[in-house]
């Protein structure tokens, strides 16, 4: 069977247009300035602006002075065109890592407005879409804004190499990071890295000692690493104290010491997270709406 001229360009142009689909995704073009948040869809390559950030107000954060502190001084010198790190919390469940993210990327936003600077800009990235960061970073490195990238609960398995990516985009690649990005990431692993994956590693490698290197040292990447550990029950007292002034909530002083410590009780921890649940039924009982609450610390 012959074939024209013509029925060979229409295979060429249906073989092009397979490729083109089975290629990824072109990286769209951003408007910063539509929020100073945004959310990283890897499978469109685009980013989804968000008006309004979930988030809990600084002041509201309690029984972690300390990281706070540290965490407002590298993101603010950041936001100032100053060095600063990679920034990695880890810990505990519950503890306020995220929320701590959230509220200093607000309370520096209003540093930088009463500085009249431009705002800095906050980009949430999910845990699956990692190995897409060089098409996200490729995306903000132009744009006149500087960015800090967050990826919440970060962590890999025994099969994911995508770690990898990580590595790479942090400090590892020929473009390195870019000067306008710097990388937040929380984890329940100081190591970032499930124990069982070092061990296997170790077991099983030729030379066990470097293959537990390479992958322990993705945590190296972080400069600054700040610990989030099970709150004592002063400090759980403390952020309910705190939630209950700030909602007005009718309660005697001794009713609430008595419920907020069986609320603990019975769910055998104590954190930020079991705090404001308590401060939810609480609030519930006695009638008091919670119009505009702060999210649940995590």
């Amino acid at each position: 069977m012959t074939h024209t001229p013509a029925d060979l360009g229409a295979v060429l142009t249906r073989i092009a247009d397979a490729l083109e689909r089975l290629a990824p995704a072109r990286a769209a073009t951003a408007d910063f300035t539509q929020a100073d948040a945004f959310i990283w869809h890897a499978d469109e390559r685009r980013l989804e602006a968000v008006p309004r950030v979930s988030r809990v107000e600084m002041e509201l954060l309690k029984g972690i002075e300390r990281t706070r502190d540290l965490l407002m001084d590298n993101t603010l010198r950041f936001a100032r065109d100053l060095p600063a790190n990679n920034a990695l919390l880890w810990g505990a469940r519950g503890m306020g890592k995220s929320s701590l993210v959230k509220a200093a990327h607000a309370s520096v936003n209003a540093d930088m407005a009463r500085e009249g600077k431009p705002p800095l800009k906050l980009v949430e990235i999910h845990r699956e879409d990692i190995e897409t960061l060089p098409a996200l970073m490729s995306l903000v490195r132009p744009a006149p804004f500087r960015f800090v990238i967050f990826c919440d609960d970060l962590s890999f398995d025994a099969d994911d190499t995508s770690y990898k990516s990580l590595k790479a985009v942090l400090e590892g690649g020929i473009e390195g990071r870019p000067e306008n990005v710097i990388f937040y990431a929380t984890s329940n692993r100081r190591h970032i890295l499930a124990r069982e994956m070092v061990e296997n590693e170790r077991s099983t490698a030729i030379n066990p000692g470097e293959a537990v290197e390479e992958k322990v040292s993705l945590s190296d990447r972080f400069g600054l690493w700040l610990g989030f550990h099970k709150c004592s029950q002063d400090d759980y007292l403390a952020m309910i104290d705190s939630y209950i002034a700030h909602f007005a909530i009718p309660i005697a002083p001794e009713t609430l010491r008595q419920e907020a410590l069986e609320w603990s009780t019975t769910r055998g921890a104590r954190s930020g997270r079991t705090a404001w649940q308590y401060v939810q039924d609480v609030a519930g009982r006695l009638g008091v709406s919670l119009s505009e609450p702060p999210a649940a610390p995590r």
